[in-house]
């Protein structure tokens, strides 16, 4: 089962807080590419640079930054593939911003 994985950031909490448990960022992503459990991931560009798009009444609106007010931001996302959410929860937890930020699972919709 493939999950998204957002990693997000709160701007108050230090950027090198790491808790007992968790990897540094670079072992990470080694340890689950190398293991075929992450199949992508990238960093994104902090909120300010978020364009929203809702569409209401027939009419676009474009609204500069998230659209959500939130202290956590979307900081990166990582694709997983994973037997079952436990498995995700368990290669979520290792991860850094595990302690010094939150990570978000989502499963993706089963096409089958």
């Amino acid at each position: 089962m493939k999950y998204l994985m957002f990693v997000c950031t709160d701007p108050t909490t230090p950027s090198d807080e790491t808790g007992e448990g968790t990897l540094g960022v670079e072992e990470w992503v080694d340890k689950y590419d190398g293991s075929g459990k992450r199949l992508i991931g990238q960093r994104t560009r902090p909120a300010e640079d978020a364009t929203s798009v809702r569409r209401r009444k027939g009419e676009v609106l474009v609204t500069d930054g998230p659209y959500a007010e939130s202290r956590d931001w979307i900081a990166g996302f990582d694709v997983l593939e994973c037997a079952d959410l436990d498995e995700a929860i368990s290669i979520a937890a290792e991860h850094p911003m595990a302690a010094g930020g939150r990570i978000e699972l989502r499963p993706f919709w089963d096409d089958e």
